[in-house]
């Protein structure tokens, strides 16, 4: 590392960039040596070196409180622990996709979080590809469209999550399950409602499961152009309406869906679609709206 001297030798943008934008370790003295610094905007940059200060404790102790369930699992003994969560219930076209990741103990990603949070597309991709590289392994599942016509929506959730449990080249030991519990599942494991925002490893594997059906909606916007599929990913904007209305229904619309069923001149589906626990039922509800309107909010709808 330079010396102090060699540092106030530079400008206020390249320390800006050093110490801010690239967050590199501050030597001590800096500080205060930007704080009797004369030249224009050297206390504010030493303001902003102390802004990222706290903000990095803020984050520490947002990662650490987000590893609490895994925390208290690590200390019983369960050293495998999976996150598992799926992304694409509320769409009209496209597979449901679910995520599994296995983290090591004690991981802080700073960034990660519930992938409904995370608004940007690049950090999304960002985080996806550094758990991946950080994990003890990680896999995801997919059930397609037939799938979720056949045996609906909630269940076809369900199918996926057991998929992605079953690609991890770990077998896990635990599982923690955003607001749900995967059946047929011998391992032992706990719903959480909110998980995703509650569960490192669950926050982890929401980041897989969207990122992965994300590229593959736009594999399908490539196979099927004109309806947008790259830009709302088969989410019920009134884009993707518009397109559905004048073009029609594509075969990777999901026939059981009202919307679609709308444009095909076919009955509305009386099924019960929600067979679940009673205190993960409307969890799971709030849960699918939530995703349906912050997507249509992010196209600026």
């Amino acid at each position: 590392m330079p010396s102090l001297e060699d540092l106030l030798r530079k400008s206020i943008p390249e320390l800006s960039d050093r110490f801010v934008d690239r967050r590199r370790p501050v030597p001590k003295g800096l500080l205060e040596a930007l704080d009797g610094d004369p030249r224009q905007g050297a206390q504010q940059l030493a303001k902003r070196i102390r802004e990222r200060y706290r903000s990095n404790r803020s984050e520490g102790q947002r990662l650490h409180t987000l590893l609490r369930f895994e925390i208290e699992l690590w200390s019983e003994g369960f050293s495998m622990v999976a996150g598992v969560d799926e992304a694409g219930m509320a769409p009209l076209a496209g597979p449901v996709v679910a995520g599994a990741v296995i983290l090591p103990q004690n991981y802080k990603l700073r960034g990660l979080n519930d992938s409904k949070k995370i608004l940007d597309p690049e950090k999304r991709d960002e985080l996806a590809l550094q758990i991946k590289q950080d994990a003890v392994c990680w896999s995801f599942g997919f059930a397609e469209v037939e799938e979720i016509d056949k045996i609906n929506i909630y269940h076809a959730g369900l199918l996926a999550m057991q998929r992605a449990v079953q690609g991890l080249g770990v077998p896990p030991d635990f599982i923690l399950v955003d607001a749900r519990k995967i059946p047929n599942c011998t391992t032992p494991q706990r719903g959480i409602i909110r998980g995703d925002a509650l569960s490192a490893s669950i926050a982890a594997a929401s980041i897989i499961a969207k990122t992965t059906r994300d590229a593959h909606m736009r594999e399908m916007d490539a196979m099927y152009g004109g309806y947008g599929l790259a830009s709302h990913k088969g989410y019920p904007t009134p884009e993707h309406c518009r397109a559905l209305k004048e073009l029609g229904a594509l075969p990777i619309h999901r026939r059981s869906f009202a919307r679609v069923r709308e444009v095909l001149g076919l009955d509305p589906v009386q099924a019960d679609l929600f067979e679940i626990e009673p205190e993960l039922q409307s969890d799971l509800e709030v849960t699918e709206a939530t995703e349906t309107c912050e997507m249509v909010v992010s196209h600026g709808v």
